[in-house]
This record gives structure tokens, sequence and C-alpha cells, in this order.
């Protein structure tokens, strides 16, 4: 059994390019300890984060994820069960601006101007 979990939160401060690239090793390096797949969205301050695995995992990252200082205001936009993975190959994709990318992020996808792309549309789907 497979779990989704979509939550909204903002920046507690401004973060840069270097940042977000040890961020996102972290974090991929946690998730495929838990077997936790899925996309980060950074724009405008605001992340928007999908992760999908084993329910017992979303759990313990969820609340870990509420204690993370470098975030606040976090929403819970949805959660429940998934069929399939949407992100299989990534431990966690990442979108955001162009700009962003001067580490060549692997699983790097930009974002147009309106903040959006199609590996962001995924989250969303079932």
């Amino acid at each position: 059994m497979l779990e989704r979990l979509v939550y909204r939160s903002k920046t507690t401060h401004k973060l840069g390019s270097l940042h977000l690239f040890n961020l996102l090793s972290l974090c991929r390096e946690k998730n495929k300890r838990l077997n936790i797949t899925g996309h980060l969205l950074y724009t405008e301050e605001i992340f928007v984060q999908c992760i999908e695995g084993p329910p017992s995992s979303i759990e313990g990252l969820w609340q870990s994820l509420l204690r993370d200082e470098r975030h606040h205001d976090i929403e819970l936009l949805s959660r429940g069960p998934l069929q399939e993975r949407h992100f299989a190959d990534w431990s966690m994709a990442f979108s955001s601006y162009a700009h962003f990318n001067k580490y060549n992020i692997s699983g790097f996808f930009p974002v147009d101007r309106d903040g959006m792309n199609d590996a962001a549309k995924r989250c969303s789907g079932d």
C-alpha cells in the first residue's frame, strides 16, 4: 500500500542555490532510506512538496516536517492512498526557477514564469 501527502509551507528565510542544493541532497538521502519518492517545488519563498511511499514512512516524515525550523505555516493540502507512484524515478525531483540550477542538479525541472511545470502538476494527479 502506498500513500501520497502534499503540503505547502513558507520558508523562514530566503534560500540561495547552494542552500537548496544541500537541502535537496539531504532530503534525497533520507527519502531513499525511507522508500519515499516525490517532488519539491520552491518558488517565491514557498515550498510545495509531494511525498509518496509506505504510510508509516509518510507519517514519520510528516511529523519530522512539522518540527522542521526551515519552514512555517505548514498547510496539509491532501493526503490519501495512492495506486502507483508519480515520481518513481526520483527520491526527490525538484522544480524552481532556472537560475537556481547553478549546480546542475539531477532531477531539476525548471518552472515557467508562472511557477509551474509538468512535474509540479503531477503532484495533484491521481
